[in-house]
């Protein structure tokens, strides 16, 4: 099938046919309108003074205080839109990643060497210092993987009687229950372990009061946890819109899990049909409400669970090397770039999986050249393009469509064709430059690809 040429507004994102069409469209719709810089919003020049008086009479603390309160329902929200094109900087939203890259230069004076500056932030005693591939494994095995044995048999005991615990405080009753994140993946950390816990009820398949008896009900939740025996040891995030957010203090208060929990209608079921899940594709391409997309996806949890898990489980100790990897080589947000955010840890996830395909599958391999091949890939992010079609085929129109008009990076993902995981990121120039410099740390000197790992020879790490 050929792909038909469009011509994209860098102002809203929308495309057209032509180019007379998109100039016809900037002038009705653009023309003569600046953004206001508080919010946004795009007005006429003259009108700015006015907007701006009307709108914005908070002080600037205030508004601050303001977004730091909303910034996890932000989160929440872009998790199934376009963080790609927020500025890191002031959050604003453009049509395209290269209009908020512009903005960004042009307002923030965000240059290459104010990146280099910001970006990089290497932990003392950082794994990038081991000087041979057995010091690694011993860091990985003493500072990384989850505890083993006794203290490990706890905690997944405790989990499951928390989970229980959940479905029981639920307000509405029996509900299914699915379990996601990495802690049920098997790529959690001693320092990072998520949840995700999904409660499945024909209660809420009332589209037109779902929302507001979601909110009610996981208020009830909210409350009723507190007063169980466990209440205690659970430390209550902020309210957001359509999840339950907390961590779980576990075996003897050693280490924590991060909980997030949702609820809605199974739009799938157990069992569903190919078609049911094309017609669920579909479904998720039209809907323009993105609260709504988020929860219908939900029923494609259990397939990224099965995706990842199926895995060997060299492949998952090297997702725990790359997940460290970001938690400790990059400096913390300031308050002039706080709305900066890193892949997530799916992305991280599936690129980790694609390298390790790339390579053969093999089942043992060493961890130093596994590492240094996602770092090499980072370093050239405008070159990822990445597809699976386990769940989807090459013709079907949905994908069709998608792929037309993705730019890169682009991780498709793998169950869903609607969402590029690469989009909940919007400092993908930061992560190259990091991974440029940690490829220069100790851990890599003198290292050079063997087989199976031949193919990076061709990924340059030099500066774009």
């Amino acid at each position: 099938m050929l792909a038909v040429e469009s011509y994209h507004c860098e102002r809203c994102g929308s495309d057209f046919v032509s180019c007379l069409a998109l100039k016809y469209h900037f002038r009705r719709r653009h023309l003569g309108k600046v953004h206001c810089e508080n919010c946004g919003q795009e007005v006429l020049r003259e009108k700015l003074q006015d907007h701006s008086k009307s709108v914005h009479d908070r002080s600037t603390m205030e508004t601050h205080k303001l977004n730091w309160e909303n910034l996890e329902e932000r989160n929440i929200k872009h998790k199934a839109t376009k963080i790609s094109k927020t500025c890191r900087m002031c959050s604003r939203c453009f049509g395209t990643v290269l209009s908020r890259e512009n903005h960004e230069i042009q307002e923030h004076h965000f240059t290459a060497s104010k990146r280099a500056q910001t970006s990089a932030g290497f932990s003392l005693h950082n794994m990038l210092e081991c000087k041979s591939p057995q010091e690694l494994q011993r860091f990985a095995d003493e500072k990384i993987h989850p505890a083993s044995g006794p203290l490990r048999a706890a905690c997944v005991a405790e989990i499951a009687v928390l989970v229980q615990r959940i479905q029981d405080c639920f307000p509405v009753g029996d509900p299914r229950v699915i379990q996601a994140g990495s802690y049920i993946k098997g790529t959690d950390t001693r320092g990072c372990s998520e949840i995700d816990i999904v409660l499945f009820s024909d209660v809420f398949a009332n589209a037109n009061h779902c929302k507001k008896q979601l909110r009610e009900g996981l208020d009830a939740l909210r409350k009723n946890l507190k007063q169980t025996s466990y209440g205690n040891r659970i430390l209550m995030g902020k309210r957001a819109p359509l999840s339950l957010r907390f961590n779980f203090l576990c075996t003897g208060s050693l280490h924590s899990h991060s909980f997030e929990i949702m609820a809605y209608y199974d739009v799938l079921g157990p069992t569903p049909s190919a078609d049911l899940k094309l017609h669920l594709y579909r479904k998720l391409y039209l809907c323009k409400d993105s609260d709504e997309a988020q929860l219908c996806a939900l029923a494609l949890l259990p397939y990224q669970v099965d995706f990842v898990k199926a895995s060997v489980g060299r492949v998952k100790e090297l997702v725990r090397l790359v997940i460290h990897w970001f938690k400790t080589s990059f400096a913390n947000p300031t308050e002039e770039n706080k709305f900066r955010r890193l892949p997530s840890s799916y992305t991280v996830e599936l690129l980790t999986i694609y390298v390790w395909e790339l390579a053969g599958k093999p089942l043992l391999f060493s961890l130093v050249q596994g590492l240094r091949a996602v770092l090499k890939l980072l370093v050239q992010y405008t070159e990822i393009d990445i597809v699976w079609h386990r769940h989807y085929h090459r013709k079907f129109p949905v994908f069709v469509k998608v792929n037309q008009k993705h730019t890169r990076p682009f991780i498709l993902d793998p169950v869903n064709p609607t969402v590029n995981v690469c989009d909940t990121c919007n400092a993908w120039d930061e992560v190259a430059h990091v991974a440029r410099c940690s490829l220069l740390k100790p851990l890599f000197s003198r290292v050079r690809a063997e087989p199976p790992w031949l193919f990076t020879n061709n990924w340059s790490i030099s500066s774009h």
